[in-house]
């Protein structure tokens, strides 16, 4: 499921207009966002938890010429799915 058909199963479940429906599903994108780039966590019951994973720096190899390659440490955003999707 792509963006706009999230937006269009959103807007026949709750009766909104697409319009409305998309400033929400904006809206969501925006705070999720903004959450995670502050270091915070974001719990949905019934879905799951979003958190920001640091990775350290580590030793990688290029996959063309097997030359050893230094990975720089990254943000990564980790989904913990509930009990009840898994």
């Amino acid at each position: 499921m792509n963006k706009a058909q999230l937006v269009e199963a959103i807007s026949l479940d709750t009766n909104l207009s697409k319009v409305d429906a998309r400033k929400a599903v904006d809206a969501l994108i925006r705070v999720t966002v903004q959450t995670l780039r502050e270091g915070d966590k974001l719990t949905l019951t019934g879905l799951g938890t979003f958190s920001v994973q640091q990775k350290s720096e580590r030793t990688g190899r290029n996959p063309r010429t097997g030359a050893l390659v230094k990975i720089p440490p990254r943000k990564t955003i980790k989904f913990r799915p509930t009990a009840e999707i898994e």
